[in-house]
């Protein structure tokens, strides 16, 4: 039952992308990664003291590594969101796990000295496949780069990914973890408004109504107990099942996307939706039955322990 923690995180997270592209016509991306920081360090600092917990750790190091790529990630992510629609946006930063089938395929063919594990090779082949048929549609509205985005912020969302379950295998409190990546978003942000400031110098948009208001908390309890929920999720849940239940978030955000902001797409987007989720779950499956130390999945996480 732990992995459908998953389920929640997933629920979430699309919400949180409904939350953020509206608020992107009123505010910049790095005032909603700030902001997304203010409400996560407020909540988690409070339910950390109330529990009766330690912001203290052994592994600094990680933590800001992980917070590092998180930011980066998120900051792609979320601009991508405010300029394509929604399922794509999100279907694109779905495409991680394929980038840590590409990872792991990589390492097991320099240790296996060329050992070519084809069906892996196969479900990452086909993925790319529907990316193309999902960027075709993008290309002709002239979204080529926001999707391009979109990708990368996947790329990077594997590697926080990685360093999410090493720290949470290495005994790290959930709340902790997202604690501190709230930390990171919260200093990311403002470093971002000044950073992209032109010469009248940094721009703060009011926030002098309830709809923004309403967005912004959105953003960051969306956000924090979906970050909190996927942690607890990835720590105690059954790996191959946890893994396969974030793809529901494809499903949750075109939903929104259809009756939220009347997206309507083309049969290529749909296609290419569907190609990377069933590429996804395979290789996710394959990641999960074919790891290098042969545990079972109850005992041991494959990505974890490839990094």
């Amino acid at each position: 039952m732990q992995s459908l923690w998953m389920l929640f995180a997933s629920f979430m997270f699309a919400v949180m992308g409904v939350c953020v592209k509206l608020a992107s016509e009123e505010f910049s991306t790095s005032e909603l990664v700030m902001y997304r920081g203010v409400v996560g360090v407020t909540v988690l600092a409070t339910v950390i003291k109330l529990q009766g917990g330690s912001f203290r750790t052994t592994m600094p190091g990680a933590h800001l590594w992980r917070g590092v790529i998180g930011v980066i990630s998120l900051w792609l992510w979320y601009y991508s969101i405010g300029q394509l629609p929604l399922a794509t946006a999100m279907t694109l930063n779905y495409m991680s796990p394929i980038w840590i089938a590409v990872w792991l395929f990589a390492i097991g063919w320099w240790h296996a000295k060329g050992d070519v594990k084809w069906p892996l090779m196969l479900a990452v082949g086909f993925s790319f496949v529907g990316v193309t048929l999902l960027l075709r549609p993008a290309f002709h509205a002239n979204q080529l780069t926001p999707a391009l985005i979109a990708l990368s912020s996947s790329m990077i969302t594997a590697m926080a990914y990685m360093q999410v379950r090493k720290l949470g295998l290495a005994g790290e409190p959930e709340n902790r973890v997202v604690f501190y990546f709230t930390v990171m978003n919260l200093l990311a942000g403002i470093v971002g408004v000044y950073l992209t400031a032109g010469s009248g110098g940094p721009v703060w948009h009011p926030i002098d109504n309830p709809r923004s208001i309403m967005l912004l908390l959105g953003i960051g309890v969306c956000a924090t107990s979906a970050q909190i929920a996927m942690t607890r999720a990835y720590r105690l849940g059954n790996t191959l099942v946890v893994a396969n239940l974030q793809y529901t978030g494809i499903v949750f955000s075109s939903i929104w996307g259809v009756f939220v902001f009347g997206d309507v797409f083309s049969w290529h987007s749909w296609a290419g939706i569907a190609i990377i989720l069933a590429s996804g779950i395979a290789a996710t499956f394959y990641n999960t039955r074919n790891t290098e130390r042969g545990k079972a999945i109850a005992t041991t996480d494959p990505i974890a322990s490839e990094v």
